[in-house]
This record gives C-alpha cells, structure tokens and sequence, in this order.
C-alpha cells in the first residue's frame, strides 16, 4: 500500500502546481528530493555502462553528474511543458540510494507527463523499480491530476518494456529506427496508461 496515495481518477489536470506531500513511502522504500550528498550515488548510477546502455547518453562524468545534480536540486512542482521531477528512491530500512524515478510534463495542454527510471544494476531483481514506479504514477495521477502517462524504451531494452507491462501500461507503438543514438539507428516502444485505467487497475 502506498502512503497517501488514493486510488482515485485524480482532479483534471490545469496546469496549477499542485502542493507535494514528499517524501514518498512505500512498504520498502523513501522517493525525496534529491539533496548535495546524493552526489556520490547519482553518478555512480548514471556512470554505470549497464544503466547508460539504452539511454540516449554515455556514461555520466563526474562533471556531468555535478551539472545534473544542480538541476535537480533547483526542481519544484512539474506544472509547464518540459517542468521535470526526479526524485532518489532509497531503500527505507538502511538509507541505501537505489535509483531515481522521472516525471516531466510533455504537453500541459494535454495533460499528458512522462515517466522514467534508472536504478543501479546491483539492485536489480529486487521489485524496487516497479514500487517505485508505481508510487510515481500514482503520484502524478492521484495527486497532479495528469490524464495520460507516457513511457518509451528501447525496444532491445526487455527490462523497461516488461516493467512498463507489469504497471499496467499498454503498449501503443513500436517505432522502427527511429532514432540514432551513438551512432546507431535505434528502435523504440511506446507505452501508456490512462487515469481512469489507473483507477480501474486491480490491487
């Protein structure tokens, strides 16, 4: 069960900031904003070549990770096209930093956001992931009111397409090379849930 977390079609999302509640709880897990010290463990993640292998990027440099980190500390509430939010999801019992969970609004006039995950391959296989992500949609569903989330993969990347599938989230495209990264063609999945599917979803 999620903490503070209805199951509700939420309200219709116009824009406003809503007031977040954070941290997020879950039954294993913290999702907060990210704070100076998070350092460390973000480009540890983010520099890991098993985590950058299906993202658009390479592997962080320290340098990178200090320009990412700088932003995230200056996120509020995702209220305008292109507004993101990234929160560090750490395992309750001992504080460990596990990953970090992305919203971002794509298109505020269609109330539709995006959401995203990276968690470090150490703590793979443990669910972590999927009660994050869930905790995110519910978030921005029950509390930010958004109509459509919107996720996307590497169509190579079984892991994110099976997560995405597990969320209740439908697969609605598959994008054949459609986009070059490194220097590659690549090809892409595309998934979605609705709110009122959201709160249709069994327990």
């Amino acid at each position: 069960m999620l903490a503070g977390i209805g199951r509700g079609v939420g309200r219709v999302y116009d824009g406003a900031v809503a007031e977040l509640s954070l941290p997020l709880t879950t039954e294993r897990l913290t999702l907060r904003r990210h704070v100076e010290t998070d350092l460390d463990e973000l480009h540890r993640l983010h520099a890991h070549p098993d985590v950058a292998r299906y993202m658009l990027w390479e592997p962080w440099p320290r340098g990178y990770a200090i320009e990412r980190l700088g932003r995230r500390l200056q996120q509020s509430a995702p209220a305008n096209d292109d507004d993101a939010l990234d929160l560090a999801v750490l395992r309750t019992a001992d504080d460990t930093y596990v990953g970090e969970v992305h919203l971002h609004v794509v298109s505020r006039q269609r109330g539709c956001a995006e959401v995203g995950f990276a968690f470090h391959p150490e703590h793979h296989g443990n669910g972590y992931a999927r009660e994050a992500a869930t905790a995110m949609l519910g978030l921005a569903f029950d509390t930010l009111g958004f109509r459509r989330v919107i996720g996307r993969c590497d169509a190579d990347n079984a892991a994110s397409a099976g997560l995405m599938e597990r969320l209740g989230m439908r697969r609605e495209a598959h994008l054949i090379e459609n986009e070059q990264v490194k220097g590659a063609w690549r090809s892409e999945y595309d998934y979605a849930i609705l709110a009122r599917e959201w709160a249709e979803r069994p327990v």
